[in-house]
């Protein structure tokens, strides 16, 4: 089985504590990502999701323009070492309610997973072992 380093996204984005929800999102628009580190100074504090956009902003009917995403960031970060195997980043994400984890290697944040990155590994697995003759053609779509 494949290990998570080798299907994680190895430039994750990142944002400022003070940054507002709205330009948060957009950065997540303009990337095609549905998650941010927020690094404050050189350290990273928290991740921001699509889902705590709309769970912890949204919903709630707070002004987006003037909060930010450190108010709705997920901390501590949930994290996974890229030497285990993918099958352990899907279990760690389905125990802890969450789509994203931040990939590390030595203790030190080197990437993030999300259940897409999952998803698109095991819809090649699945065809290698269907069809491994069958040309695969990588579909156009760009956000996790």
């Amino acid at each position: 089985m494949s290990t998570v380093a080798k299907i994680m996204n190895k430039q994750p984005k990142t944002v400022g504590p003070g940054v507002s929800i709205v330009s948060a999102a957009k950065k997540m628009r303009i990337a095609r990502v549905g998650s941010l580190f927020v690094k404050k100074g050189k350290k990273l504090v928290g991740i921001v999701t699509d889902t705590d956009i709309v769970r912890r902003a949204v919903a709630t009917n707070k002004s987006l323009g003037k909060m930010t995403v450190e108010k709705i960031m997920t901390t501590p970060i949930c994290t996974i070492e890229g030497s285990q195997p993918v099958d352990d980043a899907q279990d760690m994400m389905g125990d802890l309610g969450v789509r994203h984890l931040a990939v590390t290697q030595a203790g030190e944040i080197v990437g993030v997973v999300s259940v897409r990155d999952l998803l698109m590994f095991y819809k090649r697995y699945a065809q290698s072992k269907i069809l491994p003759e069958a040309p695969y053609s990588e579909p156009k779509i760009f956000q996790d």
